[in-house]
């Protein structure tokens, strides 16, 4: 992967939360603005998206994104699944059904919650997916290499996942040790930070910077941010040098 673009950079709630009138929420400043947590990464030949969730056909069609090649998932809470349905589009745009790369557990989910999708009768309109179980080990989507990173969301164990010297870790409040050594020497690695204080299932701010300080990478992003983390300008003055907080439609590139 050599580009992405933070679609979302929100908790489940986004940002402004509905009914609140805190500073962050009340914020003119855009970057202040969260849709809910996705990303989207392509290199010369394959285009994917990390999550899709409930806010995902109004980022696509913000952020201009005209083909994807699959889906790769981290788990099936609301805000990361919520907008499958409207990656029918892309099958048909393919002309083929829509990959979907997920673990089992997701996979079980997704074809619960998406049960007409694999019903024998298919009328006009419901999206054909190609559901891809991701088991413990590197897989391919075109000519991308993908390592599935196992962390945890307080008890419930999901998925990061590294491509080359890029790794995307969302939702994370542990990561295990085997899974520190997969994400050693990157270019970029961004990482979950819900808010200054500790979370029972998600890194805090402080939490998040001590696992970039251990994994040093070349640069670190934060996401998957919410209205508790404070004003976007106030807390990038805090972060260190290689340390940026993302934002919505920012777009980063590397070698």
């Amino acid at each position: 992967m050599k580009e992405a673009i933070f679609l979302g950079t929100g908790t489940s709630g986004g940002v402004p939360v509905i009914g609140c009138r805190c500073e962050v929420c009340q914020s003119p400043d855009k970057k202040d603005k969260r849709w809910r947590a996705s990303l989207y990464c392509k290199s010369d030949n394959t285009a994917l998206i990390i999550d899709a969730g409930p806010d995902f056909r109004t980022q696509i069609l913000e952020n201009g994104i005209e083909h994807l090649n699959a889906a790769l998932i981290t788990h099936t809470h609301k805000d990361h699944i919520a907008g499958l349905d409207d990656a029918k589009s892309f099958s048909e745009i393919n002309q083929e059904p829509f990959p979907i790369f997920a673990d089992r557990r997701s996979i079980e989910v997704i074809e619960t919650e998406f049960s007409y999708a694999f019903r024998p009768f298919r009328y006009p309109g419901i999206p054909e997916f190609k559901l891809c179980e991701v088991e413990k080990k590197p897989f391919f989507v075109g000519d991308v290499e993908v390592i599935p990173v196992p962390v945890i969301h307080y008890r419930l164990p999901i998925l990061g996942y590294r491509i080359g010297r890029f790794a995307y870790i969302t939702d994370a409040s542990a990561i295990p040790p085997a899974s520190l050594a997969l994400l050693r020497d990157l270019d970029i690695l961004i990482i979950n930070a819900l808010r200054t204080t500790h979370h029972i299932a998600h890194f805090s701010l402080q939490e998040a910077l001590a696992m970039i300080e251990m994994l040093k990478p070349k640069r670190a992003y934060l996401t998957h941010v919410s209205h508790q983390l404070g004003l976007y300008e106030e807390i990038s003055k805090t972060l260190p040098e290689n340390v940026f907080l993302a934002y919505d439609r920012l777009k980063i590139i590397w070698q």
